[in-house]
């Protein structure tokens, strides 16, 4: 039952962050149209600050969910650093989850935008050669997951600092990666938008989107253990 429990929670977390995510670059456009405001320094800053609106929302409501993600690497990444315990029934009901969520998330957020806007609401997707692109996300994935790691673990205590500096990260190699994958960094949010342009069963979708970014996430997480071992508990004597 916890396991479903979660599950749903998942699903409904991504589902919410796809729809609200995806109207950023929209939110952006009108913004810097209206105020006369627009270059890459706006943009860049505009969107950090949005994600940061998102961080402490979608924590909140995450916590509310029991702990719900929308990431499937995030579930991998906490059991190799030892913070999650994760079984295997409830990541093999959790991935699918987030990624039907992340599928009808992008279905609904693409019926309600406006036809002029349309154009602005896209996901992740190959623009370079499949190996190039199976290297980025690898490498991205491996940066993100290491700061989200390092700022939440290791990072300032002060909340708003912390979301803040992982705002700033996502944005800077969301920025990276755009020439390249989109980046996506995300499996279940990639299959979201793969879904929709009817490429979610393709080898370049499982490659690039799902492997990689496991790989990466999984290799950031033993690098980070070894840096920063946990400590070893004492055993009690009698």
């Amino acid at each position: 039952m916890g396991a479903i429990k979660s599950a749903m929670g998942d699903f409904l977390l991504t589902f919410m962050w796809v729809f609200c995510a995806s109207t950023l670059g929209i939110i952006t456009s009108i913004i810097g149209t209206n105020f006369g405001v627009k270059g890459l320094v706006y943009e860049l800053f505009c969107m950090a600050c949005f994600i940061l609106v998102m961080l402490f929302v979608f924590t909140f409501i995450g916590e509310a969910l029991g702990g719900a993600v929308f990431n499937p690497t995030d579930l991998a990444t906490f059991y190799v650093v030892g913070i999650r315990t994760e079984s295997l029934f409830s990541a093999s009901l959790r991935l699918p989850a987030q990624a039907a969520g992340a599928a009808f998330g992008a279905l609904a957020i693409m019926e309600v935008t406006p036809k002029n806007y349309k154009h602005m609401v896209t996901g992740p997707s190959l623009k370079v050669d499949l190996h190039t692109g199976a290297i980025v996300e690898c490498v991205l994935t491996f940066g993100i997951t290491f700061l989200v790691l390092l700022i939440i673990l290791k990072g300032p205590k002060n909340t708003l600092m912390k979301n803040w500096l992982l705002s700033v990260s996502t944005v800077v190699l969301v920025f990276a990666g755009s020439a390249y994958t989109g980046p996506s960094m995300n499996p279940a949010i990639a299959f979201g938008w793969a879904y929709v342009d009817k490429r979610h069963n393709t080898w370049e979708q499982f490659y690039v989107f799902w492997i990689c970014p496991f790989v990466g996430a999984i290799s950031s997480a033993l690098l980070f253990r070894v840096i920063f071992p946990p400590p070893v508990k004492k055993q009690k004597t009698a």
